[in-house]
């Protein structure tokens, strides 16, 4: 009996008897939310992170009341240990501790000009960067629901978008580009994941949350009707812009936000996350009973009231190649982007 064979017969063998003990494989403790190797032992608390475009990639920023740090830099001269990007900041890698030891030390350096940009000077990046997971919720807010004709959800609806949706604040949505025609906004609160969440009970789901930022879920509608399924009409290319800011968890209550939408300065949506039917933990706890949330994975929570889509027919006049839309979330900031 050759090598390979044996160790196959071995490994079978002893999967068969852990699991006549009643024991857990090494598979069933993941998916019941063991620890994860390379997760961070402690969230960061009090931080404002933001992605920032480079010739080189994304680097990460903090924001502080001399501006953006630009982390690269400052770790670069100041040897802190610092992470330099937000893939970074939610492996656990590097001490996150170090770039508060950064801004202290950047903000009294003879050359603090080197370090720190201005906002609006800023290149911006998605604020997150390379989730595994975009997961979206379809009819979050009851008003919204109540607009569109639909029922209440008794459970969350859940879709998904794919990384090259990712867009930024400042970016564009190229709408003229696209077999489509009915383009809608979607102000929505995104959720990040901070650490490898699986069958988490509603009460625990807060500390599986590492920050919360401004998103919008825009959306071809007529792409979203073609089918029973959402995803066409909800993943073009660009469609998930979040950021600029990722604000970590201990700042914000993620169920009592003032949330808005402007297009070309006009309020099209006004109201406040705590019209959400499932609110951040109730979300997290049910999306971490069907699949692992990771470090990174994002969640966008669903939409208010005043989509285009909930206007009357003859009222129904669709976003177009120029048009300008800011999302605002208080406490998280302004998201801007336009479209070409």
């Amino acid at each position: 009996m050759d090598h390979a064979r044996r160790t196959f017969l071995k490994t079978t063998t002893l999967v068969a008897a852990m699991a006549a003990a009643s024991l857990p494989t090494t598979t069933d403790a993941v998916a019941q939310g063991s620890p994860k190797a390379g997760d961070p032992k402690e969230l960061p608390k009090g931080l404002t992170f933001a992605t920032l475009r480079r010739s080189d990639g994304f680097g990460l920023g903090v924001r502080t009341d001399r501006g953006i740090l630009d982390v690269a830099p400052a770790e670069r001269d100041f040897r802190e240990g610092a992470p330099t990007t937000i893939d970074a900041v939610f492996q656990g890698q590097g001490d996150v501790n170090g770039l508060k030891r950064l801004i202290d030390k950047a903000r009294t350096s003879a050359s603090a000009e080197r370090y720190f940009i201005a906002i609006d000077k800023a290149a911006f990046g998605p604020c997150v960067t390379s989730p595994e997971k975009i997961v979206c919720i379809g009819l979050n807010y009851r008003k919204h629901a109540a607009e569109t004709g639909n029922p209440v959800p008794k459970q969350p609806i859940l879709f998904n978008k794919y990384n090259t949706a990712l867009n930024y604040h400042g970016g564009t949505i190229g709408v003229s580009e696209e077999d489509a025609q009915k383009f809608d906004y979607e102000a929505e609160l995104v959720i990040v994941i901070g650490r490898g969440a699986r069958n988490v009970s509603e009460a625990d789901a807060p500390n599986y949350i590492f920050g919360y930022a401004t998103g919008n879920d825009f959306t071809a509608r007529d792409l979203q009707s073609r089918s029973s399924q959402w995803m066409l009409g909800k993943s073009l290319d660009g469609s998930a812009p979040v950021g600029p800011w990722l604000v970590t968890a201990d700042q914000v209550d993620g169920d009592n936000l003032k949330i808005e939408c402007r297009v070309n300065g006009e309020v099209r949506q006004s109201s406040n996350t705590s019209d959400m039917v499932f609110n951040c933990k109730q979300l997290v706890s049910y999306i971490s009973r069907y699949m692992t949330l990771k470090p990174g994975d994002i969640i966008f929570t669903g939409t208010p009231e005043g989509v285009i889509s909930g206007y009357p027919k003859d009222k129904q006049i669709w976003l177009k190649s120029g048009d300008k839309l800011v999302t605002s979330i208080e406490k998280l900031g302004d998201l801007s982007f336009t479209l070409t």
